[in-house]
């Protein structure tokens, strides 16, 4: 094993949420605010602070994947995605990408600006359904049915299906 996989595991391990926040009592509002935040979320504005300002850990403090194993990398992740359950955040990606993949984007979720939420989870799941862009690339689920409609519109499957 490589010699800094124990450190990490300790600093992933460090990094749980040992504290669960206070319940925020719920408070009334206006028909006004609730819809105002609505309108935010809907809008896409970002949140303050990357998952990494929340948690400790810094991408960096993460080897590169080419210096581990995939048995390392599937202990590091398993135990990241540990980590994030603790701040009701979870990753989803495919169950076929590879463990460097996996890896990767999983560190990479420390950069990304999320909400901590209270209640229920928030999903890093990096898809879009857009499947040419896909950062999955071969491994994505929706490829399959990407080609499938590619295949209905190709003009020789159109031919065959009009009635005249």
């Amino acid at each position: 094993m490589h010699p800094y996989i124990p450190h990490l595991l300790d600093d992933i391990a460090a990094a749980h949420r040992n504290e669960l926040p206070e319940p925020i009592p719920h408070t009334p509002q206006t028909f006004e605010e609730e819809m105002e935040e609505i309108e935010q979320w809907v809008a896409g504005e970002e949140a303050p602070h990357s998952f990494s300002y929340y948690c400790g850990l810094k991408p960096e403090e993460f080897p590169p994947a080419a210096q581990l194993t995939p048995e390392e990398m599937l202990i590091v992740c398993k135990t990241f995605r540990q980590m994030m359950f603790s701040w009701n955040l979870s990753a989803d990606f495919p169950e076929t990408l590879p463990p460097d993949r996996d890896y990767e984007l999983l560190v990479n979720t420390l950069n990304e600006k999320t909400d901590i939420p209270s209640f229920g989870f928030m999903h890093f799941d990096y898809c879009s359904g857009y499947a040419p862009d896909c950062v999955f690339k071969e491994y994505c689920a929706c490829i399959k049915y990407w080609n499938e409609d590619e295949e209905d519109a190709s003009p020789e499957n159109v031919d065959e299906k009009l009635p005249f």
